[in-house]
């Protein structure tokens, strides 16, 4: 539950499209004009409805699997905050988890018995929503807890729920300002917005503020604002119109409608260039450079959009050209559009290496800026622009729900532009755009008026609240004459109703061929959007690097797509584009991946672009070595992140010194190995673990094995090894140390303390393995595991607390996580310590009612699991990867079943709680001495490489 940070949706899925690096074919911008609107309406066609109470419905149908996503968008955010009340849209988020009247308890209890998925709430400037995904026969029971806190809150929260969940904020307050470069955008938003501008205050808050609100303030702001004529609701999945009208008036139809309240009027604000530095413990200088430009509704956005995709938003975007690959100055570097709804902002970001003055790196920023606005984008840059946006549109369809599915997606276009189908305009807007509207766009908002920070490595800078007023007393003024309530006939005394029967679990059924290479193939199929995925199973992984140098294989893997065959890095970005397909490689603990996701109208060349970046990755040498610097430098961003110091350090210790395991599980290596990798090496790698034999390609998505195998063995069937198979690397049976030892990494002035235990526990292969997760998910893999109602909900210590085991063909790491108050610190630890102990003791075992939840969240979330072809690969490879059988999600399910209280009891015994091994994070003048006298085992300090220091004076 956080203030989310994503790209428009009215495109649907920028934030998909970047985050899969997808591009799309269009054969020209005139032809994409033509049918960019005709593929919205019939991808995501929708009705939509209102109550006589102002509540706006919208309804689509998919009918692909037995789930319907309910997503409930109040329009309020944090604009919407006077002066002295900053913070509530956010803490009521969290207040609107925690029960309401006639369900007094915490809110994800019924959906976990149900099975949901997706189930989340944020809050950012502009709107608060709440989603998940259910059974369709859970629909009654999603719409009866959605329209209970919305109708019936208010007698559910009291001083000490108010004080919980204000803690609980705090501590998600503190978690953000820990991260390296975390206090960033609070300065960026103050700067580029005056005082007295509603985005001039971050969502989340200030401390001063929530520590002032009183009780009757925080429930007059949800009078003010949480009624259903200020709500859209979005039902996307197995549900039709006539369906939606009977339960939504059912259950929401008897809701007054809130008060009138005014809107806030603003909207981008023209203001003088300027600038500013911070300093804060981080490895290398950041550049921001932020524009106050168009709000949601503006057709200027969605050309900002491409004119940002075009300056810094992929590989071979003019910034990364000049910056990245030619001049080598910054690691990375973007540009991209936020948007909102009354004024967005445009940004661009630079990873500065170090040793450079970011004075240049900004002068080549203005340089390109100025070009591009001056010239406008060639043909080609604005067609590839305009194409990876067709592409994100097509792929995020796929989803109904969660973030940036089409529910999402009808909901934001609902509330900020009033049109459910504003993606459909927006995809408009983009497809016709011109060179010429793009730089009469650019030039509009994109000239003076600009604020820059530079973050510059040093002591951390904190960045002081601001005085807060006294704020005005609430006035509401009275609801609409014209809203109406609808008497309904549910007696909400008889509690939540909970489905009696639940959909039956689907899989595709899995066909299987052989090329002529030696490569099985599994195929998948999924017709629900025109888009074929391929990923190719590797032997190796992280595990392979025994006896190399450390990081090599991830390295490797990393490589495969900077250049292959005839075409350099940059040449392969562009093909991979210009095909809408996306392509890339890495590596995992016990072995590596190649893959590809492809449009359907563009598979012939996709694959046989694929099979160039499998066969033929080219390791140019200026590749390797610009490579190995990003690389290098994001190991020193790993360290300057709590929890990525802390998973560098606490592998090693559970391990021990020669196991293949025992490194830093992002499998990123070491700078001292990186800087030392030379281009034989990563030859070599290639040829002894990325080969056909051996090997396994799985395909998911819209094509048969009659279509697709001809492809493959066209492209692949004569791929041959060039060396003998090597045997895999030997995975030793590892003790648990004698007794626990506590291991202190010192992060001067950090605000929270990340407290990570470990154990080595039975392989993924092990017949117990599932009655393991079982019991680690009642102690801490679940929101209301105890763990995180313990540290989180009772103590508000922590903003979450949990514990996960990641597969692994050796012992398996277990790893409890907790970022904690820093001064919290010793007490957290005394708590997780005691809840470990008395689990895995026996003193307080699983108990049944627990043990039925786990099975209920487990078995009833299956039948949506599988809605994506992503979901149904990454079940694939688990298939290919432990040598488990085709009907295992069956398997799976049947033995979930059958478990019983003493086999999960059993299974909690795994663990000792004498043996772990503790990792802390955190500013060693406020958490050492209290750590020591805990006596939890010895104390020692290291570094964020794991090595000695000496302990801190007293």
């Amino acid at each position: 539950m956080t203030a989310a940070r994503r790209p428009r949706t009215a495109a649907l899925v920028l934030a998909i499209t970047a985050s899969l690096g997808v591009a799309a074919l269009a054969p020209s911008p005139a032809l994409a004009a033509r049918t960019a609107a005709a593929a919205g309406e019939q991808l995501v066609p929708y009705e939509e409805f209102t109550l006589p109470n102002g509540l706006r419905v919208i309804v689509h149908t998919d009918r692909k699997a037995p789930v319907v996503a309910v997503n409930l968008w109040y329009h309020v955010g944090s604009k919407d905050e006077p002066a002295g009340r900053s913070g509530f849209a956010h803490l009521f988020e969290h207040l609107m988890f925690n029960g309401s009247e006639n369900y007094r308890d915490e809110y994800f209890g019924p959906f976990e018995l149900a099975g949901a998925t997706d189930q989340n709430g944020t809050t950012w400037l502009d709107r608060t929503n709440y989603f998940q995904n259910v059974p369709t026969t859970a629909l009654d029971m999603a719409l009866w807890m959605e329209s209970d806190r919305m109708g019936h809150l208010l007698g559910a929260i009291d001083q000490k729920v108010l004080d919980e969940q204000r803690g609980v904020v705090q501590n998600e307050k503190r978690q953000g300002e820990n991260q390296p470069y975390g206090q960033a955008d609070d300065e960026i938003y103050r700067a580029l917005y005056p005082k007295g501008h509603p985005y001039h205050h971050s969502t989340i808050g200030s401390m001063n503020d929530l520590d002032a609100a009183s009780l009757e303030d925080v429930k007059n702001w949800f009078r003010a604002w949480y009624g259903p004529n200020n709500t859209v609701l979005v039902l996307a999945g197995d549900i039709d119109v006539a369906t939606a009208k009977e339960k939504v008036t059912r259950y929401f139809g008897d809701i007054p409608a809130g008060p009138a309240m005014a809107r806030v009027q603003a909207g981008p604000v023209k203001r003088e260039t300027s600038r500013a530095t911070m300093t804060d413990k981080v490895p290398q200088a950041r550049i921001h450079r932020a524009w106050s430009v168009a709000g949601y509704a503006d057709a200027d956005l969605d050309r900002l959009q491409l004119l940002g995709q075009v300056l810094g938003g992929s590989k071979s975007s003019r910034l990364d050209r000049r910056l990245v690959h030619e001049e080598k100055l910054v690691d990375k570097v973007s540009a991209y559009v936020q948007p909102f709804e009354l004024a967005s902002t445009f940004y661009i970001e630079a990873d500065v290496k170090q040793g450079v003055d970011p004075a240049k790196v900004e002068a080549i920023i203005d340089e390109e800026l100025r070009k591009l606005l001056a010239e406008g984008p060639t043909a080609a840059e604005l067609a590839q622009a305009q194409t990876m946006i067709k592409a994100g549109f097509v792929r995020g369809v796929e989803r109904i729900g969660g973030f940036g599915g089409k529910a999402d997606a009808l909901a934001e276009c609902a509330v900020y532009a009033k049109d459910p189908g504003c993606f459909r305009t927006s995809l408009d807007v983009i497809a016709k755009a011109s060179a010429a509207d793009l730089q009469k766009s650019g030039a509009r908002w994109l000239g003076e008026g600009s604020h820059t920070l530079v973050v510059l490595p040093g002591e951390r800078t904190v960045l002081a609240e601001e005085a807060s007023p006294t704020p005005a007393p609430f006035v509401l003024p009275k609801p609409d004459a014209k809203f109406k309530t609808v008497k309904t006939t549910v007696d909400r005394s008889k509690g939540v109703p909970m489905p009696e029967s639940f959909p039956d679990l689907k899989f595709p059924a899995l066909e299987r061929a052989t090329l002529s290479n030696g490569t099985k193939v599994i195929l998948a199929r999924r017709d629900a959007v025109p888009v074929v995925q391929f990923s190719y199973e590797f032997k190796g992984g992280f595990a392979a690097d025994q006896g190399r140098k450390l990081g090599t294989s991830s390295f490797t893997m990393g490589m495969l797509d900077e250049g292959a065959g005839e075409l350099d890095a940059l040449a392969f970005a562009n093909r991979a584009e210009s095909l809408g397909a996306s392509l890339g490689a890495g590596a995992s603990l016990d072995g590596g991946n190649a893959y590809l996701s492809a449009l359907k109208e563009n598979l012939d060349e996709s694959v046989g672009l694929y099979a160039d970046m499998l066969r033929r990755p080219r390791f140019d040498t200026k590749e390797i070595d610009r490579v190995r610097a990003t690389w290098i430098a994001g190991i020193g961003q790993e360290k300057a992140r709590p929890n990525g110091a802390a998973l560098r350090v606490l592998p090693p210790l559970l391990y021990g010194k020669g196991h293949p395991y025992a490194i830093p599980f992002s499998g990123s290596g070491t700078e001292a190995s990186i800087a030392s990798l030379t281009r034989d090496d990563l030859v070599a790698f290639h040829r002894q673990w990325v080969r056909p034999d051996n090997a396994t390609v799985l395909v998911v998505g819209d094509t048969t094995l009659d279509e697709v195998v001809p492809l493959l063995e066209k492209h692949l069937g004569d791929w041959k090894a060039s060396v003998p198979v090597a045997a895999a690397a030997a995975l030793p049976a590892v003790q648990r140390p004698a007794r626990s030892t506590v291991y202190l990494v010192d992060q001067p002035g950090a605000v929270q303390a990340t407290i990570l235990a470990g154990q080595v526990v039975p392989s993924t292969r092990d017949p117990g393995a599932i009655k393991f997760d079982f019991a680690n998910s009642v102690l801490g893999g679940e929101f209301t595991s105890r763990l995180n109602m313990n540290l989180r909900e009772d103590k508000h210590w922590a903003y979450g607390a949990y514990s996960s085991s990641p597969g692994a063909q050796g012992q398996r790491p277990w790893i409890v996580f907790a970022p904690v108050q820093i001064d919290k610190t010793a007490e957290s630890l005394k708590e997780l310590d005691r809840e470990i102990r008395e689990y895995a003791g026996g003193k307080t075992p699983p108990t049944a009612a627990e043990v039925n939840k786990i099975q209920a969240t487990e078995i009833r979330s299956l039948p949506g699991a599988y809605e994506t072809g992503r979901a149904v690969m990454g079940t694939l490879g688990g298939i290919v990867r432990y040598d488990r059988p085709d009907d295992y999600v069956f398997k799976r399910k049947a033995e979930i079943e059958a478990l019983t209280l003493e086999q999960v009891t059993q299974a909690a015994s795994t663990l000792d709680p004498d043996k772990l091994v503790w990792v802390v994070v955190g500013d060693l003048k406020q958490v050492e001495a209290p750590v020591r006298a805990l006596n939890l085992g010895e104390v020692r300090v290291v570094d964020a490489d794991g090595k000695p220091v000496a302990a801190a004076k007293k």
